[in-house]
């Protein structure tokens, strides 16, 4: 039984990191794409490049707790499937558009079929004692670095052969990773752990009411969401903020989010399971936090590229609170929850992706563009930092409530 989840884990893993190589395929040459079909300037484009981000989580926010519950009562397994073969869907229209306005669409298509990280959360959960949750969620956050490392790389050599050939290879490699699950991948939730689907959780709000139930989560949501919302300073204007401030070109800005997908690799991957299990959950939580802070500023201001890449593998390591804190979480429900869970989550993600592009790209453009009172293109990591400081004075409410 132990090999047995322990292959299942590898499993989730392949199949999430070829997932995240297709999407960071297409990251340094997104600013170029949009560029061109705008006729603009990079600073404009940072705008629609929050707005893309915006339709793509308003459709993420709404299906998730669907998907959710349906893979509770049916199953991890049809529904990753079912959400692989969409991005794989969606990789080929994005690179045939024509217009701005396909690149909406696309976005919204891939928000439908975007569960593909919740349901690999429910399936790890599934697989998982729950002492062992929170290293095991850092799998995740491990395939997302190695990912990463290998992803952004090729999208920035795949680029300078024109801004559509990445889409055409992030297709490629999602279909070939939708074949690899569709072979490869076992179930997880077993038949008699199941529960049936209810219309009335599957949505955002009931999802979440359904969350209420539990204290401890209930007190973590609102220091998860800050925490969701500062990770957008990184998500949706390092291409910007690296092109803006350092002059790079895509291929600079692909090995840059290498060297980040390496920094995670090593803390998710490795360093985390350590850790963890030496400072606890709380104290993991605590540490990654006041690191996270820190480390924002340290990037807002850094004066040349040479210390931006010095500064990410301690920036890196505060990514240790956001896995433990979802391991704490997973650790209050029962099996045939978690996909609800995990659902609701996703939804609570989706919630900062409608609000944190626009915010941390306006943020961007206003101090960027010639009417800038302030020239300060790190100013969503400022906004990003001041929202961890937050989401850690909640995280020591819950856990001094909850006597964790």
């Amino acid at each position: 039984m132990a090999e047995q989840k322990s292959n299942a884990l590898i499993f989730i893993f392949i199949t999430v990191f070829l997932d995240v190589v297709g999407l960071g395929i297409i990251i340094p040459v997104l600013p170029t794409l949009i560029t061109e079909l705008i006729d603009g300037s990079l600073s404009e484009a940072a705008r629609y490049g929050g707005w893309l981000m915006f339709s793509y989580a308003i459709m993420q926010f709404i299906f998730s707790p669907i998907l959710g519950g349906i893979s509770d009562q049916y199953g991890r397994r049809p529904v990753l499937l079912f959400a692989l073969f969409g991005f794989g869907i969606d990789y080929i229209f994005m690179a045939m558009a024509p217009t701005i306005t396909w690149l909406f669409i696309g976005r919204a298509i891939s928000g439908i079929t975007g569960a593909s990280m919740t349901t690999a959360s429910a399936y790890i959960a599934d697989v998982s004692p729950p002492e062992k949750r929170a290293q095991n969620f850092g799998l995740i956050g491990a395939a997302f670095g190695i990912g990463f490392i290998i992803g952004p790389v090729i999208g920035g050599l795949l680029g300078q052969y024109g801004p559509r050939v990445p889409f055409i290879a992030a297709a490629v490699l999602t279909l070939v990773n939708w074949l690899y699950g569709y072979f490869i991948l076992p179930e997880s939730l077993p038949v008699e752990e199941r529960r049936k689907f209810d219309i009335k959780r599957a949505n955002p709000a009931g999802s979440l009411m359904q969350l209420g139930r539990y204290p401890i989560i209930a007190g973590l949501v609102v220091a998860i969401i800050l925490l969701y919302l500062s990770g957008y300073a990184t998500q949706s204007t390092w291409t910007y903020f690296t092109m803006e401030k350092f002059d790079w070109n895509e291929a600079q800005v692909g090995y840059s989010l290498g060297v980040v997908g390496l920094a995670v690799a090593i803390v998710q991957g490795g360093l985390m399971r350590v850790i963890v299990p030496k400072l606890g959950q709380k104290w993991s939580v605590y540490t990654g936090l006041i690191i996270q802070i820190i480390f924002l500023l340290v990037i807002a201001f850094v004066p040349t590229g040479f210390w931006l890449l010095v500064s990410i593998l301690p920036f890196a390591l505060g990514g240790i609170a956001s896995p433990t804190i979802q391991g704490i979480m997973s650790s209050q429900v029962p099996s045939k929850e978690q996909g609800e869970l995990q659902g609701g989550l996703t939804s609570l993600m989706s919630v900062t992706t409608i609000i944190g592009p626009v915010i941390m790209t306006s943020l961007f453009y206003y101090f960027t563009n010639e009417g800038a009172p302030v020239y300060l293109p790190g100013a969503p990591f400022v906004m990003a930092s001041i929202l961890v400081f937050f989401s850690l004075l909640f995280v020591l409410r819950t856990f001094h409530k909850n006597a964790i």
